[in-house]
């Protein structure tokens, strides 16, 4: 389908940031939330087979954004990205990420028109689009978050240097490792994805081995999570929250649901949906349509 692109400019230290849109005219909006390792077109918009998320977005009736979080695919880098990465600390934590997605929001009202804005995040995604929903309740009409990262205890917390360089072959291993074993397959395309994440970062092939260059600030937000200090607190929230997640999901597990379902005190309506064959990836995997649909449920407030 058509897209559209826009591109915030950069503000002072803050890079600029690439937003996308497939547009359906007069629908309410949806916006997605990447994760801490790959952006945007490598994930919602990436068609696997049969048309991308974005595409769905659009079939359940919804004008769909999603954006690249600065450091990331064609978002502006850091200039601290081209040093030695321990000369700062992680970049692009929850709290400045929170403001990126406050942007785009605004974006979206000068785009569309004023209207609140349905939230799609990814794991680490869940921490700044959590916040920007606390920080907005005038803008975000729900949340709804896929394989969301949890307050846990007995963690170390986050000693990450500025950034850090990932591979596909990084990337492939930690896709298939919570498949059980001796069950089939369910990464899909990655024989496509892979060469498409190498060049979501122009300088990846000259590095050796290839790897994309990343902010190190979603990963910190994630070890600090585990070792009791969330970014957020779900106690703000107002709106209503969906947990979509894979039954094989271990950064995302019944417990984890439960703690943020069970902090959101005044959410006016939480839920919790579990999917069966999915990974902490299932936007890559098989079972991506029965993510798909759960989530558009929970986007119209329905149970799946």
């Amino acid at each position: 389908m058509t897209q559209q692109t826009f591109r915030l400019p950069a503000s002072g230290l803050h890079p600029s940031l690439f937003v996308r849109r497939q547009p359906l005219a007069g629908a309410p909006a949806v916006l997605y939330v990447h994760g801490a390792t790959f952006p945007s077109a490598l994930s919602v918009g990436f068609d696997f087979g049969g048309g991308s998320w974005l595409d769905d977005f659009n079939a359940r009736g919804f004008d769909a954004w999603a954006f690249d979080f600065a450091g990331f695919g064609e978002s502006g880098r850091y200039c601290a990205m081209t040093v030695p990465a321990d000369r700062y600390p992680p970049l692009g934590r929850a709290p400045e990420a929170a403001q990126q997605i406050e942007a785009v929001l605004g974006l979206i009202e000068r785009e569309a028109g004023p209207r609140r804005v349905a939230l799609v995040a990814h794991s680490w995604g869940s921490m700044p689009a959590s916040l920007a929903a606390g920080a907005r309740p005038d803008r975000v009409a729900r949340l709804v978050l896929f394989a969301p990262i949890a307050r846990r205890t007995g963690g170390a917390a986050s000693t990450l240097p500025a950034w850090a360089d990932v591979t596909t072959e990084a990337q492939q291993a930690r896709f298939v490792e919570d498949v059980p074993p001796g069950h089939p397959p369910v990464l899909v395309a990655f024989e496509r994805w892979a060469p498409a994440y190498l060049a979501s970062d122009p300088e990846a092939r000259t590095r050796t081995p290839p790897a994309v260059r990343i902010p190190n600030g979603p990963r910190a937000d994630n070890l600090d999570a585990w070792a009791g200090r969330l970014a957020w607190d779900p106690g703000r929230l107002t709106c209503p929250v969906s947990i979509v997640r894979g039954a094989w999901d271990s950064l995302c597990r019944d417990a984890d649901a439960a703690m943020l379902l069970g902090a959101a005190t005044s959410a006016p309506a939480r839920r919790d949906h579990k999917l069966a064959a999915g990974t902490h990836l299932m936007h890559l995997e098989t079972g991506r349509r029965v993510l798909y649909q759960a989530v558009g449920h929970a986007l119209q407030g329905e149970t799946p």
